[in-house]
């Protein structure tokens, strides 16, 4: 080898050793997109999550949170995930029905959890587990549950009993489940996207909604509904999902880095949650835009009695066994359906 060869040689390694420590240099990018706003328990986990995700990796993971579906509304953020455009989501519960995995909308039938203690056993026991392994033949890898909380009724009348809905064009998520109970109370279910509800409330499309008091005060809701009753009929929680080909392929070190990261963001999401929804409840009622009803014992036995149907009428598409194996953790803590 001449010297102008060997110069050559050693230039060329030089520049190739420095565009590969520069290669490896460049973070691992995770786009985490929601359709809520930062400040919702999901919006402070999520950032939750990233900041704890970028400390613990020294920089190697870089988290990009996207909230108020910046990037993607409801129906289109899961094919996005699919195809790689983004690497995490914590849709709601719900979103997973459509997908085909249709197990998922037992979350959705109203009255299932008599208590978080029962929601809990359920999204941490082998039955919740089991539900996100079903999201793996569609290249999707659940992590977590996030809660989000118990949804209240709202409209632009006065709701003190089911037969207050009959005829109202009420806001669902899409699912077959919503659809039914809505359906039960004399309602006209109207699905449409989250991003989409204020709107359609203030111009009279559809006449009320069910959500958590966090969602309906941050995306003021309160403004465009006049009254609301603590009906705490059904659940609103989420899960959170990565594409599964991405995640399988991160380096071993870095995904178990992250893995604790999202376990004390979910331990943090699951913990704010409730006060969060108290604190947006106590903040509407201030506000004294909308009056908010509380039913009375009696009351609750009627919503029940009108909806618990549902549970039966479902069993064809939840599937049966599904539906038992949550009657029996609640059996186990002490409740009966």
């Amino acid at each position: 080898m001449n010297f102008r060869t060997f110069v050559g040689c050693l230039v060329a390694g030089v520049l190739a050793a420095g565009g590969a420590m520069a290669q490896q240099a460049q973070p691992i990018v995770i786009k985490f997109s929601h359709v809520v706003a930062p400040n919702t328990p999901k919006g402070k986990a999520a950032e939750m999550f990233k900041k704890l995700a970028e400390e613990r990796t020294g920089g190697k993971v870089k988290v990009e949170v996207y909230p108020n579906s910046q990037l993607y509304k409801d129906k289109e953020e899961m094919e996005a995930l699919q195809l790689g455009a983004v690497q995490m989501l914590a849709p709601s519960l719900a979103k997973f029905g459509p997908l085909g995995v249709k197990e998922f909308e037992v979350f959705d039938l109203p009255y299932i959890f008599p208590s978080k203690d029962v929601l809990r056993s359920v999204t941490e026991g082998p039955v919740g587990q089991d539900l996100l392994k079903k999201l793996e033949k569609k290249g999707i890898r659940g992590l977590a549950y996030w809660d989000n909380g118990f949804k209240i009724l709202s409209a632009n009348k006065p709701i003190k009993a089911p037969e207050d809905l009959k005829g109202l064009k009420l806001r669902i998520q899409s699912s077959k489940v919503l659809d039914a109970q809505m359906r039960a109370l004399g309602a006209l279910p109207q699905s449409m996207a989250f991003s989409e509800v204020y709107q359609a409330l203030q111009t009279g499309v559809v006449d009320g909604t069910e959500n958590p008091p966090s969602n309906m005060f941050t995306q003021k809701m309160h403004e465009v509904q006049k009254h609301a009753t603590l009906t705490n009929h059904g659940y609103l929680g989420y899960a959170v999902i990565v594409n599964k080909k991405f995640w399988d392929g991160l380096p071993a070190d870095i995904r178990a880095v992250l893995e604790g990261a999202m376990n004390e963001s979910t331990r943090f999401a699951n913990a704010i949650a409730q006060t969060e929804n108290d604190d947006s409840l106590a903040a509407m009622k201030a506000s004294g835009k909308t009056d908010f009803y509380a039913p009375s014992d009696a009351e609750v036995l009627a919503w029940r009695k009108a909806l618990l149907p549902v549970h039966k009428e479902m069993e064809g598409r939840v599937g049966k066994e599904t539906i038992e194996a949550v009657y029996k953790e609640a059996a186990k803590l002490g409740f009966k359906n």
